[in-house]
């Protein structure tokens, strides 16, 4: 069987180094990435399912809000995924958001974002660190509870920003101790999870290894024309 092809977003400034890491993962899952960008080809029928990577804040042009001072952007980058995710889904393909990603899909579907997520949410742990310091509680029932498991997590951390409102047809399927929502799902096909860490710097862990696993199943399943949600299901089921 041949490899599912992902397309996976990049930061112009930080894709160097963290594309070869989510590669990795990918390619761990069964799957072979290719890097887009803004200024790269990007077409949606070449491939079999989308990563939306981590990085830049989101303009919050995008979804009517008022700039904060200490936002980095890229609008290039904040148009070109938001089409992406737009094509992806429409054509019924999967796709996972990496933290920038989650909020990504968020807004693509008509969510919108807390620019100070740790001023909001008080009480969530505020830690910036790839290292798995940040606890988050996996909602029961959830299509994340399914590939990872219900037993609280350890996570890395680097946003400052959050989900609010949730975009259509999301639900929420992770929390932190603060109630920040930590990760939104589809509940139906094409396959869409958005987390908000970093699971490509966690490959030494089995449950973050299972979220591109995961992607994968849906991909192959979408390729073959057959339910995603329920490759998926029996990926999270028996590992393949």
């Amino acid at each position: 069987m041949s490899r599912a092809r992902i397309a996976v977003t990049t930061s112009s400034r930080s894709g160097w180094r963290i594309f070869p890491l989510v590669a990795f993962n990918v390619w761990l899952a069964g799957g072979r990435a290719l890097r887009w960008g803004a200024g790269r080809p990007a077409d949606l029928d070449a491939v079999d399912g989308l990563i939306i990577g981590g990085g830049d804040d989101i303009s919050p042009d995008l979804y009517d809000m008022q700039i904060v001072t200490s936002a980095r952007l890229d609008p290039e980058r904040d148009a070109l995924e938001r089409c992406l995710v737009e094509g992806a889904l429409a054509r019924g393909k999967p796709v996972l958001g990496i933290c920038r990603g989650a909020q990504m899909i968020n807004v693509a579907l008509g969510g919108t974002l807390h620019l100070d997520a740790y001023g909001t949410y008080t009480a969530s742990d505020r830690v910036w660190t790839i290292l798995p310091k940040k606890g988050v509680e996996v909602c029961p029932g959830t299509r994340l509870a399914e590939i990872a498991g219900t037993d609280p997590m350890q996570v890395n951390a680097l946003h400052s920003q959050a989900v609010d409102r949730l975009g259509r047809d999301l639900a929420v399927a992770a929390r932190d101790r603060g109630g920040m929502i930590q990760a939104v799902e589809r509940r139906s096909d094409p396959f869409a999870l958005g987390v908000q860490w970093h699971p490509e710097h966690l490959f030494y862990a089995r449950r973050q290894r299972a979220l591109f696993a995961a992607l994968v199943a849906a991909a192959r399943a979408r390729r073959d024309h057959t339910p995603q949600l329920a490759a998926v299901d029996r990926m999270a089921t028996t590992g393949t």
